[in-house]
């Protein structure tokens, strides 16, 4: 985290690359049901996991989502949109590692990210783009000072 937020405070340039991992329990999944409301039986009752033909439970789409929120937080990236594209199911426990790539920065620090979200078999489960607005001279200062 600091290392990302350290980047961040000294200038994000084009080409830069955070990384993370991680994975979601059962229970992450529950949790998210609940704080979104989004009680797809997908994500909890086995009758109907099995008649849409996955092997357990899968995470929500948002929630596999959030990770690229967790870097985009880190360095303080203001975000306009976001566009997202699931690819294949996640399951409780499946260590997840995500990679966003400033890939686009204009005159006025709006940026483009390009974003992969891999399972551990490096199968994408998520490909992403995000714009969004970088932190100003004023707003890199305050990153530090929250180092």
């Amino acid at each position: 985290m600091t290392t990302m937020r350290q980047r961040a405070a000294e200038g994000l340039q084009v080409g830069d690359r955070f990384t993370i991992s991680r994975s979601f329990t059962a229970d992450d999944i529950a949790l998210f049901a609940q704080l979104s409301r989004d009680h797809n039986p997908v994500h909890g009752d086995d009758g109907y996991i099995a008649l849409k033909g996955f092997k357990a439970p899968i995470a929500h789409g948002l929630l596999t989502a959030s990770l690229m929120t967790e870097i985009g937080g880190q360095i303080g990236w203001l975000a306009a949109s976001m566009s997202l594209r699931f690819k294949r199911p996640v399951y409780a426990g499946e260590m997840l590692h995500c990679e966003w790539l400033i890939a686009e920065i204009d005159e006025r620090r709006r940026a483009k990210a390009i974003i992969h979200v891999t399972n551990p078999d490096g199968l994408t489960v998520l490909e992403a783009e995000s714009t969004g607005v970088l932190p100003n001279e004023a707003e890199r200062e305050r990153l530090k000072a929250l180092l």
